[in-house]
């Protein structure tokens, strides 16, 4: 596997070349005052709190200051606690994930909002964890967070099961994700020294794996943390669909996505058992998977098709399906509104998902704004991400929506 990974990283440059140029959009977005009026902050080790492991969801195991930083080049005065917390699996057993909790040192009293943001696909090993990245400002949507941030806002982000904490990431496994989110919510109002609280106004937000996060946090919440105040929900690029995302990404430049995805319900639900269907360059696949950080995982994938890598396609296989579809959005009506955008020219998600996502939602009277963008997957994000902090704002601010189902 070694010898694979190097031949890769020659490969690499031109995928983090690409990559760059990303933290380079969503860094100049943030305003030029905002910089300036940074101060350092040092990081500390202190453990901040601790609770007993055994509990409710939501519940906070351990948190510890850290540090939040946005790129490389910004320090930002924001306290920040990296957190583990009571959260549940896709099957109904409690679980411990990790995740941070920010908040701005902006002087601000009285009550402020709470953002859960879950982030794109950063990749299965536990060092590509959002939290790990913060302090360094490596984690790739740290710009996009810190504009939540400047309007006062305090952000929970979760790690997802399994990445940041011992085990294998349940990657796109929808229901997972969306506990993992409302628990990040409850963890931050019940974190000594937030100033959050029961009442908080709460908003959810991702894209991507994020924005199918988000969905089912939106989905669930009423019958899983109907505690919470949420407002609304912004989520874009959202893979609602998995079985169409992995025809569509099958032999594309979204195929490593797909074998991710297979691992992370292999580890959800074991019994599906992905083994018995690899063949050997499968099987050194979801090694570097498992292993690697996105940029890699891709580059590893890109171009291959199911057929190359397994035996026999798993996804023709009447278990495999039934827990795809299991992760399917649309099925239920979130209970606040939603904002949903989805870029036209999506080249990992189609657009047609997107537009299905719409449909069901707004059968099911749902309060939704639909925007659609000339963009494609990486682009919708940064330029979708500043309207749905808009429309999060209006939310927050009880002004009356615009649905336009």
């Amino acid at each position: 596997m070694q010898s694979t990974v190097r031949r890769i990283r020659h490969i690499v440059p031109a995928a983090l070349a690409a990559l760059a140029l990303t933290t380079a959009l969503t860094a100049t977005a943030a305003p030029a005052q905002a910089q300036a009026s940074t101060a350092p902050q040092t990081r500390t080790s202190q453990a901040a709190t601790t609770t007993a492991t055994a509990g409710q969801p939501g519940d906070i195991v351990s948190a510890q200051q850290t540090r939040f930083m946005p790129n490389p080049l910004v320090l930002t005065d924001t306290r920040a606690w990296t957190i583990r917390y009571r959260s549940t699996t896709a099957t109904g057993a409690p679980t411990t994930v990790s995740g941070t909790v920010l908040v701005p040192r902006d002087g601000r009293t009285g009550q402020r909002p709470l953002v859960t943001y879950a982030v794109g696909t950063v990749g299965l090993a536990d060092s590509c964890a959002p939290s790990r990245g913060f302090p360094t400002g490596t984690t790739a949507e740290g710009s996009l967070i810190w504009q939540a941030l400047l309007r006062g806002w305090a952000v929970a982000v979760t790690d997802y099961e399994g990445l940041g904490t011992p085990g294998v990431h349940t990657y796109t496994v929808g229901r997972a994700e969306g506990q993992a989110m409302l628990d990040a919510a409850r963890a931050a109002e019940r974190l000594p020294g937030t100033g959050l609280d029961a009442a908080t106004p709460v908003g959810i937000m991702g894209y991507s794996q994020g924005g199918q996060a988000a969905g089912w946090a939106a989905e669930i919440h009423d019958t899983y943390a109907p505690d919470l105040n949420v407002r609304g929900t912004a989520t874009g690029g959202v893979p609602a669909d998995l079985l169409k995302v992995a025809d569509f990404n099958n032999g594309g430049v979204g195929a490593g996505l797909i074998l991710a995805a297979a691992v992370g319900h292999d580890a959800a639900y074991p019994e599906l058992d992905l083994a018995k269907y690899l063949n050997g360059r499968g099987r050194t696949l979801v090694d570097i998977v498992k292993t690697q950080c996105v940029a890699i995982d891709a580059i590893a994938g890109l171009f291959q098709r199911i057929d190359q890598v397994t035996t026999s396609n798993p996804l023709y296989e009447p278990d495999w399906q039934s827990a795809l579809r299991a992760d399917a959005l649309g099925t239920r009506g979130p209970d606040a509104p939603v904002y949903l955008y989805h870029g036209v020219i999506d080249e990992l998600i189609p657009y047609g998902v997107g537009q299905k996502l719409r449909s069901d939602w707004c059968a099911k009277g749902v309060d939704v704004q639909w925007q659609s963008m000339p963009l494609g997957h990486i682009t919708g994000a940064i330029a979708g991400s500043p309207f749905a902090m808009e429309w999060l704002a209006d939310r927050f601010a009880g002004h009356p929506t615009a649905g336009n189902c």
